[in-house]
């Protein structure tokens, strides 16, 4: 499962040093296939905020993922990547879409590495629409959308990883994500106890971004994701902002209700 092509990212590392930071591509151990998952995007407390799915459809080496939430006051949380997963996975192309009161900042946002572009129409509350777009070198290893479906084939219990993401603030940065393992935590399905990996990504700032960041309280916090390493690697939680400066929303599986049988 991969997720989410977030914006909870916030401020970036300088285009110069892209290059030179760049991290060893995940190699493929668990090629990713047909997918239609349900997912539930939740409160801190509990309280359900959205329905979702995951879409995942594969094409030769290519992956079309995408990972949407219909929000309950008619927000909408709308992402889709392609991937290419021969040998190592490396994202192609991404577009996300957020808007709706659950969104202070309305944005549409894609960019696709091949051809180094990255677009951003963004409208704040009643102020007009912006538009950003910039052309760049990318950095191969960027993992939006693509993070859950990359830490299902590292070894956790040795992950030390290292990646790129394209923060839509809503002008694009890049950020650089330390990603580690953290122990481990139980679970069950029924009568079924399970434990999961839980994983904390770690999103860090460079240059003079990084030394003012924790003095005027915008470091952007940290992400929690679980990972459950038992027969087939499977996503289990996630924790975190979903835009800037946002509060903290758990993704979870969903499992369908049916209607009482007819009698």
């Amino acid at each position: 499962m991969r997720v989410l092509g977030w914006t909870f990212l916030f401020l970036g590392l300088s285009p110069g040093t892209w290059a030179a930071t760049t991290a060893p591509l995940v190699k493929v151990t668990y090629p990713e296939g047909m997918v239609h998952g349900f997912l539930a995007l939740r409160s801190e407390n509990g309280e359900l905020l959205a329905d979702g799915a995951l879409l995942q459809t594969p094409r030769g080496d290519q992956v079309t993922s995408r990972l949407v939430f219909h929000f309950r006051d008619g927000s909408l949380h709308d992402e889709t990547a392609v991937f290419s997963q021969r040998g190592s996975f490396r994202l192609l192309r991404d577009h996300l879409v957020q808007k709706g009161p659950s969104f202070p900042t309305s944005l549409d946002a894609s960019f696709d590495v091949a051809k180094g572009t990255i677009t951003v129409r963004s409208r704040k509350q009643d102020k007009d629409e912006e538009l950003a777009t910039e052309r760049v070198t990318l950095p191969p290893d960027l993992s939006n959308g693509l993070l859950f479906t990359v830490l299902k084939n590292v070894r956790p219990d040795s992950v030390k990883l290292e990646s790129h993401f394209v923060a839509f603030t809503p002008k694009p940065r890049i950020v650089r994500l330390e990603v580690s393992a953290s122990g481990q935590d139980a679970f069950s399905v029924g009568d079924a106890s399970f434990k999961a990996t839980h994983f904390v990504v770690h999103p860090e700032l460079g240059g003079l971004t990084g030394l003012v960041a924790p003095l005027v309280g915008k470091e952007p916090p940290d992400l929690h994701v679980w990972i459950l390493f038992a027969d087939v690697p499977a996503f289990v939680r996630f924790e975190g902002s979903l835009y800037a400066g946002g509060p903290t929303w758990r993704i979870e599986l969903a499992s369908p209700t049916w209607p009482e049988a007819r009698k």
